[in-house]
């Protein structure tokens, strides 16, 4: 291989909503309940046991997410 590592070492983007679910999952525990996409990043809303709903956004170029709490 001319690049060195294969494409999916070390690539953190995100390029399905099914990826973006497996993220949101690592970084709140709970049920994905939607995944809406726009031109930049994901917005996943997951269930937590506390019956909170949480969203936690997730850049589609770098992978980095961030979350916030969503209102009830």
């Amino acid at each position: 291989m001319s690049s060195g590592q294969p494409a999916f070492a070390g690539d953190d983007s995100a390029k399905s909503k099914s990826e973006a679910a497996q993220k949101a999952q690592k970084r709140v525990s709970g049920r994905v309940l939607k995944v809406a996409q726009s031109k930049n990043k994901y917005r996943v809303k997951v269930l937590q046991k506390s019956g909170r709903v949480v969203s936690v956004d997730i850049n589609k170029k770098s992978g980095k997410t961030s979350k916030k709490k969503a209102n009830n």
